[in-house]
């Protein structure tokens, strides 16, 4: 029998989001992933540019559009919780739904790359106050599983996102100048590794031996591209060179997005705000690919990398036009 914990009509989940009536209450945390998404976007065009001589226009557009997506957002949950806390309570509390909480501490980080070319000072800063929320959520979350009884089956593919959340320190603070940022970058590149690689053991786990995932929770099966893909980067940011392991790395990720790919991307299926849940890990797998390709003179590894960014660059332009539809017609906040 499907866990209660992970159907989306459970009354678990109906306490976080009722449906009675639209409400900024029902506002889900899980929609921060959409500035992850295209944040990543943002970096995949910057790094087309570098090497492909792709417009610069692009990028940067895409950049201002997501910071001004996560202060929409961000203005949106801070009224949820100010009016509803009990409700942001429940949903940090839940088993599923906490791990969402990841999503804005990773958006901080990443906007902090985006602002960097602007202003050095508020890059610096934004990057320190996603790199402490990271470590704080990543500790809250790995001591929450340590308590024991935790149901098998809620190993689930958010459950990866504390980990790969402090993974994002070194991919976006390989440049910090700070004297201590170096150090921190390996503390949380050991810390993401070794989390990402236990949890996403525990996920494949539950999926092989448990019932399959709720139809809404569907779209989640492509976060287990992230662990590779940004741990990639974050190893690559580390060392500095994209060795024989880095290259490891790189092809298990793009091996699990060829398998979760039909899972994900099959017809019949609902939209729903969890959809942004393929936005990063493909924008991190586009990354990834664009900067392996980069480094080997290889056609069909700028194939496979152009094919990504396009492939991304079509996702997230369905995933918003949904998402402000929605929006207008009130479904969003129901």
């Amino acid at each position: 029998m499907q866990n209660q914990a992970l159907n989306p009509s459970s009354p678990a989940i109906a306490s976080i989001a009722p449906r009675a009536q639209a409400s900024v209450r029902n506002l889900p945390v899980n929609l921060f992933a959409s500035v992850m998404g295209l944040t990543g976007l943002a970096l995949a065009w910057r790094l087309a540019h570098d090497s492909l001589g792709a417009p610069a226009i692009v990028g940067e557009t895409v950049g201002a559009f997501a910071l001004g997506v996560f202060v929409l957002i961000s203005m949106g949950y801070l009224a949820k919780l100010v009016r509803h806390p009990q409700a942001v309570q429940a949903e940090f509390h839940h088993p599923v739904a906490g791990n969402f909480f990841g999503t804005i501490a990773i958006s901080i980080l990443l906007l902090s790359a985006v602002v960097a070319p602007y202003s050095a000072p508020l890059a610096h800063l934004a990057w320190t106050v996603g790199l402490l929320a990271t470590l704080a959520l990543s500790f809250v979350g790995l001591s929450r599983l340590l308590k024991g009884q935790v149901d098998a089956s809620l190993a689930v593919p958010a459950w990866i996102i504390p980990g790969v959340a402090t993974l994002d320190i070194p991919v976006t603070g390989a440049h910090m100048p700070m004297a201590w940022a170096p150090e921190l970058n390996l503390a949380a590149g050991a810390v993401g590794a070794v989390l990402a690689l236990v949890l996403f053991t525990m996920i494949i786990g539950r999926l092989v031996h448990r019932d399959p995932l709720a139809p809404a929770m569907e779209p989640s099966l492509m976060i287990l591209v992230a662990p590779f893909a940004v741990g990639f980067l974050a190893y690559t940011n580390i060392v500095g060179e994209i060795d024989r392991f880095a290259s490891l790395l790189f092809y298990f990720g793009l091996f699990m997005f060829a398998v979760v790919a039909p899972k994900v991307f099959r017809r019949g299926a609902t939209f729903s705000p969890s959809w942004w849940a393929i936005g990063f890990p493909l924008a991190a797998l586009a990354n990834a690919a664009l900067k392996y390709a980069g480094s080997r003179a290889s056609e069909p590894l700028w194939v496979i990398a152009v094919a990504l960014l396009v492939a991304l660059n079509l996702a997230l332009a369905v995933l918003t036009v949904k998402t402000v539809r929605i929006a207008l017609n009130g479904k969003l906040f129901a």
